[in-house]
């Protein structure tokens, strides 16, 4: 068992990104069983959940005229449209069935404001918004977090940099992730990650 200071953060291992998902992304599947194998090895365990309500405004369907992975200018900034995915109470935005998430200590769920979209596992897309994950994690004391999931070049590249910025020591467990790699997202991920700080382990 690692030191108490430590935490695994789980990130949207959902059916619609894994094969089959209306945004599924290639390998999601295959992550799982070493998921499942690191969950006993903290003491503190964090599963997000993208959690959106019909008709969100990051979804193609909700601008007319767009195709899937367009983008187009919100409020907040560049918004990637996605396909309609991890809609609320879904299939698709239920945890894999074969995700072990007893373990779990803590599910955020992310992406329910339907005017903004929610990568990170700390604050919404437009920067300032928090889902309440940073306190939770200070009052266990919480200093060392280390996280899986998908998608790497998104969520969990947006949460790995909020993580490092809100001082937490920050890893991104690459074997236990999977990536869209649209446009060279991965490598631009990769390379936000690393400036932040966050260690990027193979």
């Amino acid at each position: 068992m690692r030191d108490a200071n430590q935490a695994l953060i789980v990130i949207d291992v959902q059916n619609d990104f894994c094969s089959g998902g209306a945004l599924a992304v290639a390998g999601g599947d295959g992550i799982i069983p070493l998921i499942n194998d690191m969950a006993s090895d903290f003491p503190a365990r964090v599963f997000t959940q993208d959690w959106h309500p019909d008709g969100h405004s990051s979804f193609v369907s909700s601008h007319a005229g767009k195709t899937p992975f367009e983008t187009t200018e919100m409020p907040y900034g560049t918004q990637v449209l996605w396909p309609d995915h991890c809609v609320q109470g879904s299939h698709g935005a239920a945890f894999h069935k074969d995700l072990q998430t007893d373990s779990a200590d803590l599910i955020i769920r992310k992406g329910f404001d339907s005017e903004i979209d929610s990568y990170s596992a700390f604050f919404e897309n437009d920067q300032t918004t928090p889902t309440g994950l940073e306190g939770y994690l200070r009052t266990r004391a919480i200093t060392h977090l280390t996280l899986v999931g998908l998608a790497t070049d998104f969520c969990v590249a947006y949460s790995a940099i909020d993580g490092a910025r809100q001082g937490f020591d920050v890893t991104v467990f690459e074997p236990a992730c999977r990536a869209i790699d649209l446009d060279g997202s991965l490598a631009k991920a990769r390379e936000d990650m690393r400036a932040a700080g966050v260690k990027l382990e193979s």
